[in-house]
């Protein structure tokens, strides 16, 4: 018989009548209708919950999955209404789907919709993502042939784009999606610029030495690639239609398809005056999902997972960080679902290794663990020049993350690594190991820069009245 810190056995009536109550007692409301709020929802229903569940999602759709959007959508293979998720069981739930949450009223436990209704919690559930970031000017954001790539409605009004024969597509953005998106361009025989403030793509998450292979890589599928480059601007036609972009080296680009890949933005502000730990980072929370409020005082009956999502990992120093993976998303709707509906002894962390993977320009690029943590990188198999290696990162004489071009097969290897804080540099693997495995800088950009996001200030003369605020900033 096992009993919890206290001494009391978990087989106890006591004990059990407390966590069945628990389970199936009260309401549980999610707000965000994507593939983590599906899978904590099925989650819920498959641990025993069986009180009234409402999922609440801004988008007409039921959940679909997101990264066919920019892979086989665009090239036409799969109609962007054809990724809906699979339902691995009932979840016998109220939908509210197509009306946004814009408000929480923590004291009476609701959550306020854009059309008025209120809808009661015991428990919430917080999943509601990112979005794309638009176009810097509202003004050329409104022209014909400008985009940006986030939901389904967006996949489908691209990939009719690119199915129209355009002149040329300009990209403004190298990450993952932006390089994608190239990537199907070329496929498609479609003439594609791509412009990237940075030195290269892939660099944020990825550095710059890995950067400078993907450069070459684009490149040498016909990607006309400018890095160091921003765009100022988008001119249209006399139909409102793009047709020219200005770019910062002085030139001026003729073009009739503009994708904006610039990032994401978290769903976060119909948050603003709950206090919770809510800002352009997201939602934070502890590592069982429970969210902080504003003072960093976890709560009780808030839960926050997915793209959204900000909490400490164990393997980085207890450092917070967000993790925008398809992985990160289902594991932490499993973690999220039991947490809710267990009590203390019962509940557990959300300990994901991140993984990751891009298809671009016939290459496999996989990764694994936190690479843009470490500062130094070491080529362990495989040669660049064939864009068929393994890659490690180290930090602090220990192994942080790795990454594979068409090499993928080694993930589990290197994540193994990651998990028991190997060495770095690490023994070489005893199979394809290049001739040179001196460990070079990574080359990660300096992270070091103003948000011009609220400062978090606090107010009180003394401990008991001490509190926490968001101000505006004032510098400039």
């Amino acid at each position: 018989m096992t009993a919890d810190p206290r001494g009391i056995a978990l087989t106890d009536p006591r004990i059990t009548g407390l966590v069945d109550a628990f389970r199936n007692e009260g309401r549980i409301v999610i707000v965000g209708a994507s593939l983590s709020g599906l899978r904590a929802a099925e989650a819920l229903r498959e641990r025993g919950f069986r009180g009234p569940l409402t999922i609440i999602g801004d988008e007409p759709h039921e959940p679909y999955d997101r990264p066919p959007l920019s892979k086989q959508v665009l090239k036409g293979w799969v109609p962007a209404d054809h990724t809906k998720l699979p339902r691995m069981r009932p979840v016998d739930a109220d939908w509210r789907l197509g009306v946004a949450a814009v408000g929480l009223d923590r004291a009476n436990r609701e959550v306020l919709l854009a059309n008025g209704d209120k809808i009661p919690y015991d428990r919430l559930l917080i999943a509601t993502g990112t979005r794309a970031r638009p176009w810097f000017n509202p003004q050329e954001a409104k022209l014909d042939g400008v985009y940006t790539l986030r939901t389904s409605d967006d996949a489908a009004k691209l990939q009719a784009a690119l199915h129209a024969n355009p002149k040329r597509v300009l990209i403004v953005g190298a990450g993952f999606i932006g390089s994608e998106m190239a990537s199907v361009c070329r496929d498609l025989g479609i003439p594609v610029t791509v412009a990237e403030r940075a030195s290269g793509p892939l660099i944020g998450p990825l550095g710059g030495v890995i950067a400078d292979i993907a450069a070459t890589m684009q490149r040498e599928a016909g990607v006309d690639l400018r890095t160091g480059v921003a765009v100022d601007g988008l001119d249209g036609d006399a139909d409102g239609h793009v047709r020219a972009a200005r770019l910062s080296d002085g030139t001026t680009l003729e073009v009739d398809v503009v994708v904006a890949s610039l990032g994401s933005i978290r769903n976060v502000e119909w948050l603003e005056g709950a206090g919770l730990a809510t800002g352009f980072w997201g939602v934070s929370c502890d590592a069982g999902c429970r969210a902080f409020d504003i003072n960093g005082v976890v709560t009780d009956n808030i839960f926050v997972i997915g793209d959204v999502a900000r909490s400490p990992h164990v393997l980085y120093e207890y450092q917070f960080m967000t993790f925008e993976h398809w992985d990160n998303a289902v594991e932490g709707a499993q973690v999220a679902a039991n947490n809710m509906i267990n009590i203390e002894t019962g509940r557990r962390p959300h300990l994901l290794l991140p993984s990751f993977w891009s298809g671009q320009f016939g290459v496999n690029i996989k990764g694994v663990g936190v690479c843009s943590f470490g500062d130094e990188i070491v080529f362990t198999q495989g040669s660049p020049d064939d864009y068929r290696f393994a890659a490690v990162y180290g930090r602090k004489g220990r192994v942080v993350g790795a990454v594979t071009f068409n090499h993928g097969k080694w993930l589990e290897y290197y994540g193994a690594l990651i998990k028991r804080s190997a060495p770095f540099p690490p023994p070489p693997p005893g199979y394809d190991t290049p001739p040179d495995m001196t460990p070079i800088p990574a080359r990660f950009p300096d992270p070091r820069e103003l948000t011009g996001l609220p400062d978090v200030v606090l107010t009180g003369h003394d401990p008991t009245s001490r509190g926490a605020e968001f101000h505006p900033k004032t510098r400039k």
